[in-house]
This record gives C-alpha cells, sequence and structure tokens, in this order.
C-alpha cells in the first residue's frame, strides 16, 4: 500500500501545484474509502491474467486499508467489488472472483493440460498465474489453502506435467516454484 500511495500521491492543479507529493492529502482521502470497485473491462482477460489489476486494484485496497487503520478505524470494513461486465447489477466480492478465476483456469484441469501442451508459451502462461497468486496474496490479503495446494499438485507435485514444464520452460517452471516457497516464505499458505 505504501508504494502504491507513493506513486500516485503527485498533485496538479490551482496555486501552481506540478507534480508535488503530497502522500498525506491521498492518505486523508484512503482514509474515507469503504470500497474499492474494479470493472473487468474485457471478456478475455481476468484478474489473474496481467498484473495490472493487482498491482493496482489490490495495492489501492492495501493502501486504503492500511490509511483506515491509521485513522483509528477497523482496515477489514474496506472491500472490493468486482464488476465484470458494464451492465453487471451484481458485482462479486474479490475474494470470490478470484476463486473463482483460479478454479476455471489454473485448477481446472483441461485448462492445465492445453496450457502444458502449448510447450513455452504455455509454461509462461502458467507461471504468470502463480505471479499474480503472490501478487494478490500480498496487496490484497488473499489467501486460500485450498487453492494453494491444489496448485501444488497439479504443476509441481505431479510428475508427468513437472516434466511437462520443466522441457518446455525451465524458467517459467523455477517461477512456479519459487512463487509456491514465496507464499508459505511468507506465512501467506501453510504447506
Amino acid at each position: 500500500g505504501d508504494t502504491w500511495v507513493n506513486r500516485n500521491s503527485f498533485s496538479y492543479g490551482r496555486g501552481g501545484e506540478r507534480g508535488e507529493a503530497r502522500p498525506e492529502v491521498l492518505n486523508s482521502l484512503l482514509a474515507t474509502t469503504d470500497r474499492v470497485v474494479q470493472a473487468i473491462d474485457s471478456v478475455e482477460y481476468g484478474l489473474t491474467d496481467i498484473q495490472e489489476y493487482y498491482a493496482n486494484t489490490g495495492a489501492l485496497l492495501s493502501a486504503a486499508r492500511s490509511a483506515k487503520a491509521k485513522s483509528g478505524a477497523d482496515p477489514s470494513k474496506v472491500g472490493c467489488s468486482i464488476v465484470e461486465t458494464f451492465g453487471d447489477d451484481d458485482p462479486k466480492e474479490l475474494d470470490e472472483t478470484l476463486r473463482m478465476e483460479y478454479r476455471t483456469r489454473l485448477l481446472n484441469p483441461r485448462w492445465a493440460e492445453a496450457m502444458s501442451e502449448q510447450g513455452s508459451g504455455g509454461a509462461f502462461e502458467i507461471s504468470q498465474r502463480f505471479t499474480a497468486m503472490v501478487g494478490w496474496a500480498g496487496t490484497a490479503g488473499f489467501q486460500d489453502d485450498f487453492v494453494y495446494d491444489q496448485s501444488f499438485e497439479t504443476y509441481v507435485a505431479d510428475e508427468a506435467m513437472r516434466e511437462k514444464l520443466r522441457e518446455a520452460n525451465p524458467e517459467a517452471f523455477k517461477n512456479v516454484v519459487r512463487r509456491m516457497l514465496e507464499l508459505h516464505g511468507r506465512g501467506l499458505w501453510d504447506a
């Protein structure tokens, strides 16, 4: 959250302000935040597909929670809603959306097999999902041992899948293992 505030607290406007860092102003606004809302503007991409979602939405959520806590308010009261289409009148909670995405992609045996058959590019896509998993855990506090356990079982513990990924893209496979170790090392996954 602090990194997000430091990168996004520049003020422009009347009085000659031309990019002056004013984190105290942004933090005072963040302390009034009750909910962060993210619209997913494409049916082709989800929250786990690109880093901008966790780097911005997740970090904004973290910054708002931090500002709430500093103001003496309960940071757990800051929520995050995901709107999946412009006509969506039933926003989903962030954790619910992430669980659904992980189950329909990363943990879906058909998706896993299809990606592993894509060679280096498929292994890279799998690897990027693991990076996003850590990103969401680190910024928004997403934690789900079921998702982490099943991801480990599917891509690391399964010998056939492990060898496919290693052969197709050794660096992508190393990233998968590193990200699982990072989740455990940061106390986010009870491995």
